[in-house]
């Protein structure tokens, strides 16, 4: 893996795990609030944007709700602020993974 995330301390046996599996990471690197763990390995995240509106020359606050993979080494509650990478489909709706947990934010 050619990005430097700091690897979990905790070790796992998934193979969808990008630093103990063999899932690749390419692509988008978002960050978001985990709204809903309550999928096996699989986590909702909230990624809040701006989006230009040319019309009002203005920017609007928009959200979307990602579905990642959640590896057992990083193991991501609701509330947890991560970071999200993309990666090749792992199911119909699943194209990225959690790569790090951070610290609470003030938002």
């Amino acid at each position: 893996m050619a990005l430097a995330f700091k690897k979990p301390e905790k070790t796992c046996n998934d193979r969808n795990c990008p630093f103990h599996g063999k899932l690749s990471i390419r692509g988008r690197i978002l960050e978001g609030v985990v709204v809903s763990a309550k999928m096996d390995k699989t986590v909702i995240v909230r990624h809040d944007y701006l989006k230009y509106v040319p019309k009002f020359m203005r920017y609007e606050r928009r959200h979307s709700r990602i579905p990642a993979h959640n590896p057992p080494c990083i193991d991501a509650k609701e509330g947890d602020y991560v970071t999200i990478a993309e990666c090749r489909p792992i199911s119909k709706t699943v194209s990225f993974v959690v790569v790090e947990k951070k610290e609470k934010e003030a938002q």
